[in-house]
């Protein structure tokens, strides 16, 4: 392999967003370690020339299988996606202690896991770049989705502590927080809650994804970058 070739690792990279990163980075050049719960990851790993592993980010053992896997096709991780299902909801007292259990799995340790992997990786090549894709209720929380909110705020708040750490070693982490995008069925009458007047499409959160991991965004680590047609009222 090319020694400049580029190589991306995303997980829950089957379908919806996942999707679509995988298809812009590959655009520009990467070369794909996709994960998703589903076929779907293989498919389109085989449509787009990459490698693929079933398994799901909560899972340690899964999160292992396809660092491995990375690393032995390619030799090399520059970019990690991290993207997960949707965690259980539930009225707030009602959440199963098991539930705020795979919440945290899910959203933080997957996290946490990951960058153990992959972090050695990177200090070696002399550079890296992590994407979080989180949500825009991270810092607006709704009780609609309790535990996602929950830990998607850990989620920045480790992607904070992440750059402190790592930022003199050129490895960067941000957050993307999507507001309501195209990946799901939603409401009718949800677009009329968004400033755009519209759904987001899944190739805007790509675009941003793949700048966020890019040299372009060499000085952007530790944020939270919002892609919401402007419904998050924080300033």
């Amino acid at each position: 392999m090319a020694e400049m070739e580029k190589v991306a690792l995303i997980t829950g990279g089957g379908r919806g967003m996942g999707e679509a990163i995988a298809r812009e980075l590959h655009a520009q050049g990467y070369k794909l370690a996709l994960m998703s719960p589903s076929e779907s990851c293989e498919k389109l790993a085989a449509e787009l020339g990459g490698v693929a592993s079933r398994g799901v980010a909560e899972k340690a053992e899964d999160i292992q299988a396809i660092f491995d896997l990375t690393m032995k096709t390619y030799g090399r991780i520059d970019a990690v996606v991290n993207h997960t299902g949707h965690p259980p909801k539930g009225d707030l007292l009602d959440i199963s202690d098991e539930d705020w259990t795979l919440g945290s799995d899910m959203m933080i340790l997957s996290l946490v896991r990951m960058a153990r992997l992959v972090t050695p990786v990177m200090l070696s090549q002399g550079k890296g770049a992590f994407v979080n894709i989180t949500t825009f209720a991270a810092y607006e929380p709704s009780l609609v989705f309790p535990v996602s909110c929950t830990y998607r705020a850990a989620a920045g708040a480790f992607a904070k502590l992440y750059s402190d750490r790592y930022a003199a070693d050129n490895i960067r982490m941000n957050c993307i927080l999507p507001g309501f995008i195209d990946s799901l069925d939603h409401k009718p009458g949800t677009a009329e809650k968004v400033p755009m007047k519209r759904v987001g499409q899944v190739e805007e959160v790509a675009k941003t994804a793949a700048f966020l991991l890019s040299d372009g965004a060499g000085y952007i680590t530790g944020q939270n970058i919002r892609v919401d047609g402007g419904i998050t009222r924080h300033v």
